[in-house]
């Protein structure tokens, strides 16, 4: 037990959450974290979808890296992640249809998630079930937790509303003179969101800034 949460497995674990994280450091996925960001469910079951994913297919390819031909690999890695992305996308047609409609074919999408596919190719060939599990854990959640600060943002002062609930829009925040910023629901926000919070944590971090 004491292997399983090793400290080289703990960093495995948050290293992608927090100081490698693959939207604001690497920055891969920044198509899905522009579109589906403006309300904070779509961003969660995303996030999740995602993670889900990233795990299970990292176990997968784990599991059998050492029988697949070094020529087909990329191939073999598409085929394991269309099967869990297809899983995934009818169970939330079946139990969260109205949520499966609002993230519309970035669901599908997934399957070319530059995450996913790097985490295969660099970490799950190269290292055993259970590290490539907290891999795929660790880079979906940071993953998610990027969408999820987004779509906060921006469904809170776009919309004043959080999960649907009304938050901003009441007469008393209204006579202050508050109004809701539609700005906020367009996919440049989200861009101009994700890039203070690259700037955030490069400024939080000297180390993550390119040297010269």
């Amino acid at each position: 037990m004491g292997n399983l949460f090793s400290a080289k497995n703990r960093e495995v674990f948050s290293t992608p959450i927090s100081m490698n994280n693959p939207v604001t450091v690497q920055v891969l996925g920044i198509c899905s974290a522009l579109a589906v960001t403006s309300k904070l469910e779509p961003a969660i079951v995303m996030g999740l979808s995602v993670t889900i994913i990233t795990a299970f297919s990292n176990v997968v390819i784990s599991l059998i890296r050492k029988t697949i031909p070094n020529r087909i690999r990329i191939i073999v890695q598409l085929v394991v992640v269309a099967a869990l992305v297809t899983i995934v996308s009818e169970l939330l047609k079946a139990f969260a249809y109205d949520v499966s409609v609002q993230l519309s074919v970035y669901v599908g999408l997934i399957i070319t998630n530059c995450i996913l596919m790097g985490r295969l190719e660099a970490f799950a060939m190269a290292n055993g079930p259970w590290e490539s599990c907290l891999d795929g854990l660790g880079n979906g959640l940071g993953y998610a937790k990027i969408l999820v600060i987004v779509a906060f943002i921006r469904e809170l002062l776009g919309s004043g509303t959080l999960l649907g609930f009304n938050v901003l829009n009441h007469v008393a925040i209204q006579e202050f003179g508050y109004v809701n910023n539609g700005l906020m629901l367009m996919p440049p926000m989200a861009l101009i969101i994700v890039a203070c919070l690259i700037w955030y944590q490069r400024a939080k971090h000297p180390e993550l800034q390119d040297k010269e």
